[in-house]
């Protein structure tokens, strides 16, 4: 059994210390009990997605008892939530499909927390303009976590091997978005709109990132070779120390601490300064270490070239 769920994991490094200890333990059960019953990855995802809505839902209520149940229900959703992924790599099941409903889910999850957490403050007499700073903390949760997943996807492309990562250029999600319709397909063809949006946001932030990798598959098409491996190893585990800042796990941490402080709206001044000065940290570790892979990688192609015509 360790070996199997241990094949469930995304990589050892790139989970966090409570996904570690509860919900990968907790999420294999549930997918393995999945599996038998012969429920797909995707109702996981929406039953997850239902529960952190309800559980957003009763944090508008300022008695700490209702508070308790939709923590109990926050932590439910986020072991659903890892048991989704898991069951799709337990069952080989995984898809682009899959990594869109979840990432609506997540949103829609989020979506309940911040309006519930902006009405709870209003009907306790405070000003709407909390609205305005719910609106950049949705923001900037949205930066936060296309950086987190780029980062441990780039991970896992460069260190772990490329079929352990979910790394995927925006211009395949495009093509493969135009390749429906919105007559025949319209659940997916939303769903790739909306992945499409998702990986064009990574891009942008982190541009390094996608050259790297586009340079990577170009020089070596069949595996990333050890010298790289190693070298994008060493140069990325500070960074990979801050992802889980940015991940569920600390999120919900602080805004469980808060609401039993019956502080929950200072949860979007942690996201906007916290939270940013962590991504803009990573951001900036990341986009160094591409730079000079991008350099070594031509370097090494360069000399590669030149052996080769010098051989001729």
């Amino acid at each position: 059994m360790p070996a199997e769920l241990e094949g469930t994991y995304k990589a050892r490094e790139v989970e966090g210390f409570f996904d570690l200890l509860f919900y990968r333990r907790v999420g294999f059960a549930l997918a393995r009990l999945f599996a038998a019953l012969r429920i797909s990855p995707a109702a996981v995802t929406v039953l997850s997605g239902l529960f952190g809505i309800v559980a957003g839902h009763l944090y508008f209520y300022r008695g700490l008892s209702i508070n308790i149940v939709g923590m109990a229900l926050h932590v439910t959703a986020n072991a659903l939530d890892n048991a989704d992924g898991q069951l799709a790599r337990l069952t080989n099941t995984g898809s682009r499909f899959g990594r869109a409903l979840d990432g609506v889910a997540d949103n829609l999850v989020f979506l309940s927390i911040y309006l519930h957490l902006c009405l709870r403050h209003i009907a306790a007499g405070g000003s709407d303009a909390v609205f305005v700073l719910a609106a950049a903390a949705a923001a900037s949760h949205s930066i936060q976590s296309a950086v987190a997943d780029y980062c441990r996807n780039g991970y896992l492309y460069f260190v772990k091997g490329r079929s352990r990562s979910e790394l995927e250029s925006s211009a395949v999600v495009r093509a493969k978005r135009y390749e429906l319709t919105w007559q025949r397909e319209p659940g997916k063809k939303f769903l790739l709109t909306v992945y499409l949006n998702y990986t064009r946001q990574q891009e942008i932030i982190l541009p390094s990132l996608k050259r790297l990798q586009s340079a990577a598959a170009a020089a070596f098409p069949r595996e990333i070779p050890p010298w790289l491996t190693m070298q994008y190893c060493d140069g990325a585990r500070p960074i990979i120390r801050w992802l889980g800042v940015m991940m569920t796990n600390f999120r919900m941490a602080i805004l469980f601490i808060l609401l039993i402080l019956a502080r929950p709206i200072w949860y979007f001044v942690v996201e906007l300064t916290v939270l940013n000065v962590v991504v803009f940290y990573v951001v900036s570790r990341q986009r160094s270490l591409c730079r000079s892979l991008l350099r070594t990688v031509a370097n090494r192609s360069n000399s590669a070239g030149v052996a080769s015509s010098c051989s001729v």
